[in-house]
């Protein structure tokens, strides 16, 4: 297959509603010109040749066409004449079905190599789009490509299906809308598949709506290779899929260390029911009341010596909870023995330092997430302890064993939750968190809270320079040095407060940004607090409760909306043995 690095470009448009004809004569201008440039690869938005803002079937009847189809065939002699590969977003009407799908269609050379129906529609497309079903990787002379429409890609399992399809090259058109882009999301999916992405937005104002801009290339890093802000244009970047190849997200294997044995409630719908009954039918875990709460996130570097860390964790927890009453404080991966590689500092409950800690939370009536290596049973874990007021509350071991790790502690095979007055807390460690079936299996089992320790070095954050294009207020768009955090992310498409606890290496300029992460990833100014690269804590007030008089929950925590519109019955592959090398 060819892996010569070629040139790719993304179309940024404004289309204008209902004038088909002239959207055309303008894109194929566009392509064209990209095409000239020597462009092999070149993508437009979502419905392009139409306009978005339909009000329902009848209105957009005139504008649906098959594919293949009269606009293909126009863009189908580019593709011919200039030897390369066009993604065209555009209405498609199945002639068996009648249905109507907001589409994209891949044309190449020799004509239509396939189509991508958007599978998970925004909330305009119901009045006229029905979803697609597949999720497929197409073999093409540059690489093998996957097709994404618009909020296809805030489902972190759509993009997984095709990383899991060995894509080397993510074309994500879109007409996204209510924040700066780039857009976090579209960074997430590149960096946790190790794939470019190809992201054509449409700009400008339709029937009310702003739409954003930013079309860009990301590398699989989440290096930004080019973007375009605002208006017609078109942002040009060499592809190398010997990157994508190479199958690492923060120098980890992760499509190796994957555990998909540990996936099946991936295929759980388990917010389709009202969650209220649902999480504790016949009497079985139901979830905890919820209240507002101050919780705390703990960011410093272990030294390799326990008492030193036990010094330091108890001296952050009594100023957190004397000064300012947090109820939940977390540590950072490995934060009590300090031995990242080595395990050699393993405590068991019967250690001096848990004791301590153990007598520390009870006295104060706090809850604390800590890591530290854990000998049980005669192994060694990469563990986070709970400690609460009623002691020990229990332990999780890390399901995904980073390189470091592998030579002396044991996978852990099972998620844990634990409920307290504060909600509902699910425990990551570090690796695990760049997983995104973690969050999500967390999310799933009714979480409020996820509490991730981690060694995290770098790679997980990224800066924004501003952008022209406006913005409502309170929608930021000034310049931002931590407008990507992955983390911030994996908050939002949870619908969960992420509490991000990372060690520090401040010398190196190392690790760090730390934070706690609000449930919702489109509301400003957004509910968090994120610390920098120095050693320090922070508290965020919280609220995991609903209306008591409401029959459904009235808060986003309880209620879930991003796990409502999933589609799991599409997400089989997702838990299959499968290994992408």
């Amino acid at each position: 297959m060819h892996t010569t690095p070629f040139l790719a470009a993304v179309v940024q448009f404004e289309p204008m509603l209902g004038a088909k004809s002239s959207n055309i004569d303008q894109l194929l201008i566009l392509v064209e010109e990209a095409a000239q440039k020597g462009a092999k690869l070149i993508t437009t938005p979502e419905m392009a040749t139409t306009g978005y803002c339909w009000y329902d079937r009848e209105e957009i009847a005139p504008m649906v066409e098959t594919i293949p189809g009269e606009s293909t065939a126009r863009f189908y002699e580019l593709a011919q004449r200039y030897q390369c590969y066009i993604v065209l977003g555009m209405p498609e009407v199945d002639i068996e079905t009648s249905l109507y799908y907001n589409s994209a269609a891949l044309i190449g050379p020799d004509g239509i190599i396939g189509c991508h129906r958007k599978s998970h529609p925004f909330i305009a497309e119901p009045k006229w789009a029905a979803a697609g079903e597949d999720h497929k990787v197409f073999d093409t002379p540059l690489g093998r490509i996957g097709l994404l429409v618009c909020m296809d890609i805030q489902f972190p399992e759509t993009a997984t299906l095709l990383a899991l399809e060995k894509v080397d090259v993510i074309c994500h058109i879109s007409n996204w809308l209510m924040e700066r882009t780039p857009a976090p999301f579209w960074i997430n999916r590149a960096v946790e598949n190790s794939c470019y992405l190809l992201e054509s937005n449409r700009w400008g104002l339709e029937r009310g709506v702003k739409f954003s801009g930013g079309s860009c290339i990301i590398e699989p890093d989440g290096n930004i290779a080019a973007v375009i802000d605002d208006g017609d244009g078109i942002a040009y970047a060499e592809i190398d899929i010997n990157r994508s190849r190479q199958g690492q997200v923060l120098g980890q294997p992760v499509f190796q260390q994957r555990r998909p044995e540990c996936y099946p409630l991936l295929m759980s719908d388990s917010f389709l029911w009202n969650p209220q009954k649902f999480f504790g039918l016949y009497g079985n875990k139901p979830l905890p009341d919820g209240k507002k709460s101050l919780i705390s996130v703990a960011q410093f570097s272990p030294a390799d010596n326990v008492d030193a860390n036990l010094v330091k964790i108890i001296n952050i927890t009594e100023s957190l909870v004397q000064k300012s009453s947090s109820e939940l404080i977390v540590f950072p991966e490995l934060a009590l023995t300090g031995d990242y590689s080595r395990g050699h500092n393993a405590q068991d409950r019967q250690s001096e330092a848990i004791i301590i800690l153990t007598k520390l939370a009870m006295k104060l009536r706090v809850y604390l997430v800590i890591g530290l290596s854990e000998k049980q049973d005669g192994k060694l874990y990469n563990s986070q302890m709970l400690f609460g007021p009623q002691g020990i509350e229990g332990s999780y071991h890390q399901i995904h064993l980073a390189i470091e790790q592998q030579s002396w502690a044991t996978a852990g095979n099972e998620w844990q939750t634990f409920d307290t007055p504060v909600g509902r807390i699910g425990l990551l460690l570090g690796n695990d968190a760049l997983f995104p079936e973690s969050s999500r299996i967390l999310a799933l089992m009714g979480c409020d809270i996820i509490a991730c320790s981690a060694a995290l070095k770098k790679g997980f954050t990224g800066e924004h320079l501003g952008s022209n294009v406006l913005q409502n207020y309170p929608i930021p768009m000034g310049a931002d040095p931590i407008h990507w955090h992955l983390f911030r992310t994996r908050a939002g498409e949870n619908n969960v407060y992420f509490v991000f606890a990372n060690t520090i290496d401040s010398e190196n300029k190392n690790g760090g940004y730390s934070g706690i992460f609000g449930p919702e990833t489109f509301t400003f100014p957004r509910s968090e607090r994120i610390l920098w690269q120095e050693e320090d804590y922070t508290s965020q007030q919280i609220d995991t409760h609903s209306l008591p008089e409401s029959a459904y929950p009235t808060n986003v925590v309880r209620r879930k909306d991003m796990l409502t519109m999933r589609h799991p019955s599409y997400y089989k592959p997702l838990i299959k043995k499968q290994i992408r090398s």
